[in-house]
C-alpha cells in the first residue's frame, strides 16, 4: 500500500485510464466507479476520448512514480473546476488535504488568475472535510444531474468564505 508523501502530476496517458476503470470503491463511494474502459471508449468519452484525455486530464503520481489518481481541469471561463480521483486504497487515510493541495497548485501553474472551484456531493462527508483541510469553503448547494440520477451538491471554492 502507497502512503505518498509528496505528489507529483504528469500527462495522463491511456494507460492511466484503463487503470482508473478497474478501480472499485466500496459503497456509499461506488457511484465514483468508472464503466470499463471497452464501454468507455466504444462511447469517446471522458478520457478515452484522446483530445480531451491530453487537453483535461493530469495523472498524480507519488514519489515512486505510481499512479495515485488523476484530476480533471474543467474549461471554463475565468474558473479551474477540478474534477478528481484518489485510488480506491488511499481513500480514508487522511492523504486527502495534501493531494488536493497539490492538484490546487497544478490549477494555479495552469491558470494563475483563475478562481479555483469543485462539486461535490453533500453526501460525500469525508471528501467535505477533506476540502476544507484544503482551503475549500461551500459557497453554494443546489441539486443537478449525475450520471446516477439527480443529487444534491457542494460547489466548494478554494480560498473562499463559507456561504
Amino acid at each position: 500500500m502507497t502512503l505518498a508523501t509528496s505528489w507529483r502530476v504528469r500527462p495522463f496517458t491511456e494507460t492511466d485510464g484503463k487503470a482508473i476503470c478497474t478501480w472499485s470503491y466500496p459503497a456509499p463511494y461506488s457511484v465514483y466507479n468508472w464503466p470499463s474502459w471497452e464501454e468507455l471508449s466504444a462511447r469517446a468519452e471522458e478520457f478515452a476520448d484522446p483530445d480531451i484525455r491530453e487537453k483535461q486530464y493530469a495523472a498524480i503520481v507519488d514519489e515512486r512514480d505510481e499512479l495515485c489518481g488523476f484530476v480533471q481541469f474543467f474549461p471554463l471561463t475565468g474558473v479551474t473546476r477540478l474534477g478528481l480521483g484518489i485510488r480506491p486504497d488511499l481513500c480514508g487515510q487522511g492523504l486527502g488535504p495534501s493531494y488536493v493541495e497539490c492538484l490546487v497548485a497544478e490549477a494555479r501553474r495552469r491558470n494563475p488568475g483563475n478562481e479555483i472551484d469543485l462539486e461535490v456531493l453533500v453526501r460525500n462527508e469525508r471528501a467535505i472535510k477533506a476540502y476544507i483541510r484544503a482551503g475549500f469553503a461551500v459557497t453554494d448547494t443546489y441539486e443537478r444531474m449525475t450520471p446516477t440520477g439527480m443529487a444534491m451538491m457542494h460547489c466548494m471554492v478554494h480560498g473562499a468564505e463559507p456561504a
